[in-house]
């Protein structure tokens, strides 16, 4: 009887929905929060903490996701925090799937992060978030070489993780030598993983290096650790002064078509665009945004009536008119600069001066 009073109840609660002038996508929003033809939605199904400062977040995509991603991209990810909608990208960690039901990310909370600190130690199981589709191209080629070098610092291996994760699904590593750095054995995000990995294959040697005690990875060790290390394709991944290191050192040698790298300050950093003044012409207003601040949240605080039904469940209607300038998309890092396109104001950010037809 309870379970039959429940169900009514839901019905009566969709039916009183109907009635409101919602689009036809906010219905199949009623019945399932996933069903959604204009924009990507996952589930937060689990979070597994890594290290004390790390976890991974299991996610089940809803209508619209592929499970073809390649073993290294990224993801976008949008999670109200304070009633606002926050993007940030990060590596996908789980192998691809030809079918499956989940992703998954694992992210680092970061001192200056707001988001990546609620994604670790406030987000719950069951929260809906949005979702844009894997991009990038530091990726694993099909096949792999035969010789892979993988050089990574800190939460670095994320990407690098999906690879050899990957290699391990279809039972065949090849020659790959894996240097990680990390401050402590501790916040050595997938160790136990790693150690196990090493020990099922000979053809992985995995090399730790601990920085607060042993210092950062000096380049003219390259030798010593691998000793070929000239003759392997090479993956870097990591803090961008280790990164500038070693594409000098590569360049240096005649080898920088062999080294591919990815910049987390470009893909996961908190600054987004360059920033700018946003000139909203009809309200005659001006507002200065760095390059975490979207459009909206910029317009609102300079005092302009910004649409934001977005923050309702009603996708796109924080839509506006740019009139010149360009912007940057939080969630893939595409940009904008046709005059009179019409944009997204609460995940784009300005990429210099900008004005909006508001």
């Amino acid at each position: 009887m309870a379970s039959s009073t429940i169900a009514w109840d839901r019905i009566r609660d969709a039916g009183s929905k109907l009635t409101t002038p919602l689009h036809p996508d906010d219905y199949l929003r009623l019945l399932n929060p996933l069903w959604s033809q204009r924009e990507l939605r996952g589930r937060v199904e689990q979070v597994i903490p890594e290290t004390d400062d790390a976890a991974t977040l299991v996610i089940r995509p809803g209508w619209g996701w592929r499970y073809d991603h390649r073993p290294g991209q990224y993801v976008g990810i949008g999670v109200q925090v304070n009633g606002k909608f926050q993007w940030r990208s990060y590596s996908v960690s789980s192998p691809p799937r030809r079918r499956g039901r989940t992703i998954s990310i694992t992210v680092r909370a970061m001192p200056e992060g707001k988001l990546s600190a609620h994604l670790v130690s406030g987000l719950e199981p069951g929260t809906i978030v949005r979702l844009a589709l894997p991009a990038g191209d530091f990726v694993l080629p099909d096949p792999p070489p035969a010789k892979m070098l993988f050089l990574v610092g800190g939460s670095g291996i994320t990407p690098v993780m999906a690879m050899v994760r990957t290699m391990d699904r279809r039972g065949s590593m090849p020659d790959v030598v894996l240097h990680y750095s990390s401050p402590t054995p501790e916040r050595m995000i997938f160790r136990d993983e790693l150690d196990r990995l090493e020990n099922a294959y000979d053809e992985l040697t995995v090399h730790r290096l601990h920085t607060d005690t042993d210092g950062m990875l000096e380049l003219a060790d390259l030798d010593t650790i691998c000793p070929d290390w000239r003759e392997r394709e090479t993956w870097a991944c990591g803090p961008g002064p280790m990164l500038d290191a070693i594409s000098e050192h590569f360049e240096a040698a005649g080898l920088e078509d062999s080294l591919h790298v990815e910049r987390f300050s470009l893909k996961l950093g908190e600054d987004g665009g360059e920033g700018g003044t946003i000139t909203f012409r009809t309200s005659g207003r001006t507002a200065e945004a760095d390059g975490a601040t979207t459009v909206l949240e910029a317009g609102e605080a300079a005092g302009v009536g910004m649409p934001f039904g977005c923050r309702m469940g009603i996708c796109h209607t924080c839509t506006l008119t740019l009139v010149d300038g360009r912007i940057r998309d939080l969630r893939n890092g595409d940009e904008f600069d046709q005059p009179n396109e019409q944009v997204q104001t609460c995940v784009t950010v300005p990429v210099g001066d900008c004005t909006f037809d508001i």
